[in-house]
């Protein structure tokens, strides 16, 4: 059975750190940690600071979703922008701005979008090592 969390966070660049480390404290409780949990935020920390920054819906929220089937990990990226799709832009040198893609391009071992009937996602996904089951301490110990 799959493990999957879903939020939503305002389309404000002062909510992408809280997205960061709620998805860091995800990969944690799933026994996800070092550089694949290195490698995954850093991604989703791209993806939503896009969604963020090019949503061109007032008021929009972005939702982002992990989901852990077996050792396969997909990372979701949605908002209500579904006309503008990404595009992978080759920066040069000096440009300061416009490598978030290449770096999923890059690091994810697949990705994509898909339009949806009122928005937009942006996906990644990645086949992770074994992992350490996490344990889970009990509420009240």
């Amino acid at each position: 059975m799959p493990e999957t969390e879903t939020f939503r966070i305002a389309k404000r660049k002062r909510h992408v750190p809280t997205a960061r480390q709620r998805i860091r404290k995800a990969l944690a409780d799933w026994g996800v940690t070092g550089e694949p949990a290195d490698t995954i935020t850093l991604l989703a920390n791209e993806l939503v600071t896009n969604a963020v920054a090019h949503c061109r819906v007032s008021h929009a929220l972005v939702e982002v979703t992990l989901t852990l089937h077996g050792p396969d990990l997909t990372l979701e990226v949605s908002d209500p922008d579904r006309e503008h799709l990404p595009e992978l832009h080759h920066s040069g040198a000096d440009e300061e701005r416009g490598r978030g893609l290449a770096l999923v391009e890059g690091l994810a071992d697949a990705w994509g979008h898909r339009q949806e009937p009122f928005r937009k996602c942006v996906w990644a996904r990645f086949t992770l090592p074994e992992r350490q089951e996490a344990t889970r301490v009990p509420a009240g110990l």
